[in-house]
């Protein structure tokens, strides 16, 4: 594989999936023209491709025949049924799954036998290059490790992990944008009580908490130290 010429598809484009593209966009790591989709509702797929300039196919046998590195992200319960009809394409390829749950183990059984795959958890946040992808240390990638880890290192955060170790980093890295977000609306709702327009309640806090989170990577501080220098 070479990061300058490759071609990234998407087997299901949701939230994970777009937050991925448009991340991947953003950086300019790779352009819209070597960006493909293919999802179940074309109607709905046509609309998000279009936007981003992004080609949109309408089955996956031809995605996968024209992609390099094929992004599996569909809800785990229909992953293999999605995947057998296109195990001989898939053979050839690089194969990474964002599938809650389904690691190395378990794609062994469902892929082709020498099939180049990696389990990943990427969090929301890679939309705009400030997101983790949390890659399991056990992988076929092999010599393309180096180029799939500068690819996923565009969209922030891309480190890897032991297999026992992917659930737990996986729930804190994957979930916590959600609890950051509902300490996000619970101080603008607080600062709005007190007559603070909700706009600028909610940039106050969410720069606050980008604020205290840049200060902690750049200092390596403990939170309880930080804490304590308020």
């Amino acid at each position: 594989l070479k990061l300058s010429t490759l071609k990234l598809g998407f087997i299901g484009f949701g939230n994970m999936a777009t937050a991925m593209a448009d991340g991947f966009l953003r950086s300019g790591v790779i352009s819209p023209e070597r960006l493909g989709a293919a999802s179940r509702r074309f109607d709905v797929l046509t609309a998000k491709t279009e936007a981003r300039g992004m080609k949109a196919f309408q089955t996956t046998e031809a995605l996968v025949a024209w992609a390099d590195v094929v992004i599996v992200a569909v809800k785990p319960h229909l992953v293999e049924s999605v995947l057998a009809p296109l195990a001989p394409l898939l053979a050839q390829k690089v194969v990474l799954s964002v599938a809650v749950n389904l690691l190395f183990e378990t794609y062994e059984k469902i892929l082709p036998a020498g099939t180049r795959h990696l389990s990943l958890l990427p969090n929301t946040p890679v939309a705009v290059n400030e997101g983790i992808s949390l890659c399991e240390a056990t992988n076929s990638l092999g010599e393309d490790r180096e180029v799939i880890a500068s690819l996923l290192s565009a969209l922030g955060l891309c480190e890897f992990v032991d297999t026992h170790t992917m659930s737990a980093a996986g729930t804190l890295s994957g979930c916590g944008p959600a609890f950051a977000a509902l300490f996000i609306e619970a101080l603008s709702d607080g600062a709005v009580k007190h007559g603070v327009p909700r706009q600028l309640a909610m940039s106050l806090a969410s720069q606050m908490l980008a604020g205290t989170a840049k200060l902690q990577l750049a200092t390596g501080m403990h939170p309880g130290a930080m804490k304590d220098a308020v």
